[in-house]
């Protein structure tokens, strides 16, 4: 079928548009001079899958520690890990442009975020399609649009104000963690057994209190493993399940990147959820 003026029209419009929305080579992403927009559009790894480059196959990263609203990489971490910023994001096929938006970080400069989460280049990224930065530290992950869960690193804080060490006891120190995509922290109960919820009701009246994480679960950051993941019945509901330890939120972590209920209703009998917590017992 012959495309119509209209549509060959539509088509050379956008190729003029994507040789202008490219990269430069210290990895800063070009806005288009008119429309002072760039594109992040959906490219395919062989390993990875589906992941978020620039317009030019440049890979884009998130951080463990941007667990705020804001970016932790400052300083000389920026040299390392450039910032991506777009006044004006044209997303590709696959891309919601509602998924992304603008943060102002704490060194004043602008920083373009999906899902939340703030994007970076990597410095040692040459080429297009290069992912050298995944993985690395167990903090910087390429970024991808299909993430059921991903991997924080912060400082736990209870609902008691206080600050807590990875063992709950108090004191400072990043502790590393699993959240949802959102970043909304997910946790363990102590008296649960392998594989068998022990606390939610089974007409779910203490839910709200602790509601279990339903998630069917998809893309995973690579320090997580699949088979470490399964789901059990919940009175009619399926639960996600992380090394046979039922899993979920803290009614009270409200804002992103809320961790309070490491210390409710006292610390240690909601552990956060994280690589290091041993296989539920039987």
């Amino acid at each position: 079928m012959k495309k119509t003026i209209k549509e060959t029209a539509y088509l050379l419009m956008a190729f003029i548009f994507s040789l202008q929305s490219c990269s430069n080579d210290d990895g800063e992403a070009l806005v288009d001079s008119e429309t002072n927009a760039s594109v992040v559009q959906l490219s395919n790894d062989s390993t990875l899958g589906s992941i978020l480059t620039d317009a030019s196959g440049k890979t884009l990263y998130f951080f463990s520690k941007d667990t705020k609203d804001t970016s932790k990489c400052l300083d000389g971490c920026i040299d390392v890990w450039p910032i991506f910023y777009s006044p004006n994001v044209v997303v590709g096929t696959g891309l919601s442009t509602s998924d992304f938006e603008t943060i102002t970080r704490s060194d004043g400069e602008l920083q373009t975020t999906y899902k939340g989460w703030p994007l970076y280049y990597f410095a040692s990224d040459n080429a297009a399609g290069d992912t050298n930065g995944e993985d690395i530290n167990n903090v910087w992950y390429v970024a991808k649009p299909d993430y059921s869960l991903m991997y924080a690193k912060s400082q736990l804080v209870g609902h008691d104000g206080n600050n807590y060490t990875s063992n709950y006891t108090l004191g400072d120190g990043e502790t590393s963690y699993i959240v949802n995509v959102n970043g909304k922290t997910l946790y363990t109960f102590a008296n649960d057994t392998n594989n068998n919820n022990n606390f939610t009701n089974s007409d779910f009246s203490n839910n709200s209190v602790w509601p279990i994480v339903e998630i069917t679960l998809d893309q995973i950051p690579s320090i997580l493993e699949n088979s470490d993941f399964g789901t059990i019945d919940v009175h009619g509901r399926n639960q996600l399940t992380y090394k046979g330890w039922p899993l979920y939120y803290f009614g009270q972590d409200v804002a992103r990147g809320d961790n309070k209920g490491i210390s409710f209703p006292a610390p240690g009998v909601w552990p956060i959820a994280n690589v290091n917590i041993a296989i539920a017992p039987n």
